[in-house]
């Protein structure tokens, strides 16, 4: 049976900010199913609910070096979804108002790294291989290939590290090498760690790891190249026989609005027509005319630049001519915040504009919606456009990254496809698509065809999970 360690930095229910913590919260149970000895570890943050921390009991402590600090590190466990979760207790790291943005996120995630490197000395348990994801846990594909150097333990352990998005990549002074992280000068070049004069935990990941896998097949060939290669192309280029693209998937014990505890009304392939109701309970809600008729576009994103919001706000005035409503949920940037704020001023019976994020309204929203607009300009997998899918809300997607492997476009000829999809990022571009899209709606025959066709798409983890086993036993076996 292979044996994984997988470690993240967040993990839906526990905590999560984005597709990162849906992954790992489907992923390794998905593995467990497969008969996959897998096991979770991921810090113990002051925002995960006392619901859990209720039910964890402590395993084990020990102390981690950064440099002349002493820190420590307390192992508390819990079984959740039929996997063993390790949660790393440290009040001083974790025990903070957000996971992410604080000063001090290097040494944070140095320390993390290195417990992870470190734990299965502690917890019984020594892995095949350390599943790494993203920056936050990278170099802990570095600390084992050092520890490797001198301790037999280490030598039989491989390392896997998932790129979930090369833009966020972990980039820290030099002087944290030796001051925080304990290691070797020799680190320190063009081949290793060193990014211009700095340090770059992603390119670490990348570079110690055995094999490296990106979130879709169209991102891993994507970041090859300059435009989305994030000033890390050329290493990534240096390291390509090792990388490869495993599309995501999203759990459908989760995202089914057959039995979807968070929608309004229930329904499925077989009753599709309860659609409908979801969208006058939404419109009811937020305040909207009440009209089952109208189509409904909607986005459901973190609002920044990459999510290509700046062609919506050069389309939006001739787009919102059209007989809709749209609705948007999430947060980002400020000047994106105010955008959709300001259009929903401007337009109160055809717009509303939900600049925060709740878990359970986002069902909703996909559940109410008959267009799913998602005109990214970076897009390393998507879930969104998954989700829309499985809820029969026909995505309208820009041909990039996993939208370009996930949306097939629709052939009026033929009947079959399952989204709408235009090829560069260009305004109008993205507004031809939609109204391709909205000219189909007015076909209610054809549309509830199309609606069948997006919820037959296939995209929960079982495909998936088989081909990260492959990339184990592959790696377990070199």
């Amino acid at each position: 049976m292979l044996r994984i360690l997988y470690a993240v930095a967040e993990e839906s229910p526990f905590i999560k900010t984005g597709g990162l913590g849906d992954v790992a919260g489907a992923l390794p149970k998905v593995l467990k199913d497969h008969h996959v000895d897998v096991r979770v570890v991921l810090p113990l943050y002051k925002q995960i609910h006392e619901k859990y921390g209720n039910q964890m009991t402590k395993l084990s402590e020990f102390t981690v070096h950064l440099g002349w600090r002493e820190q420590y590190v307390g192992i508390m466990t819990l079984e959740f979804n039929g996997v063993t979760h390790y949660f790393i207790d440290n009040k001083f790291y974790f025990f903070r108002d957000q996971i992410y943005g604080e000063g001090d996120d290097g040494e944070r995630f140095v320390y993390y790294s290195k417990v992870i490197a470190q734990l299965p000395k502690y917890i019984d348990f020594k892995p095949q291989i350390i599943h790494t994801n993203d920056w936050h846990t990278a170099l802990t594909n570095v600390y084992v290939k050092e520890y490797a150097k001198y301790d037999s333990f280490y030598q039989e352990i491989k390392t896997v590290f998932t790129i979930h998005n090369l833009r966020y990549q972990g980039i820290f002074d030099s002087t944290m090498l030796e001051d925080t992280m304990d290691l070797p000068r020799t680190y320190y070049n063009e081949d290793g760690l060193k990014f211009y004069d700095n340090i770059n935990f992603m390119k670490g990941g990348i570079v110690y790891s055995d094999a490296v896998n990106t979130v879709s097949e169209s991102y891993a060939e994507e970041i090859k190249y300059p435009y989305f290669g994030e000033s890390l192309d050329g290493i990534i280029r240096k390291h390509e026989n090792k990388i490869s693209g495993i599309m995501n998937g999203i759990d459908y014990d989760v995202y089914n609005p057959g039995h979807d505890s968070h929608i309004h009304r229930n329904y499925d392939m077989r009753s599709i027509s309860r659609k409908k109701d979801n969208k006058v309970h939404l419109q009811e809600k937020y305040g909207l005319p009440i009209n089952p008729d109208i189509p409904m576009l909607s986005m459901v994103t973190r609002l920044n630049e990459m999510k290509g919001l700046d062609l919506i706000a050069h389309i939006f005035d001739e787009l919102i001519q059209e007989d809709i409503q749209f609705v948007v949920l999430g947060i980002g940037d400020k000047k994106y915040e105010e955008m959709f704020c300001c259009f929903q001023d401007r337009y109160p019976e055809k717009v509303a504009s939900r600049i925060y994020f709740n878990e359970s309204e986002s069902h909703e929203v996909y559940a109410a919606s008959d267009i799913f607009v998602m005109p990214s300009k970076v897009e390393p997998c998507g879930l969104s456009q998954l989700i829309a899918l499985k809820y029969g809300t026909v995505p309208v997607v820009r041909a990039i990254g996993g939208l370009k492997d996930s949306i097939c476009p629709y052939n009026p000829s033929t009947g079959l496809g399952n989204g709408f999809i235009f090829e560069h990022f260009n305004a109008h571009g993205c507004l031809f698509a939609i109204k391709e899209a909205l000219k189909l709606f007015e076909d209610k025959t054809v549309w509830d065809k199309l609606m069948k066709e997006c919820m037959k798409s296939i995209n929960d983890w079982n495909k998936s999970s088989k081909n990260y086993i492959g990339i184990y036993e592959l790696v377990s076996n070199s």
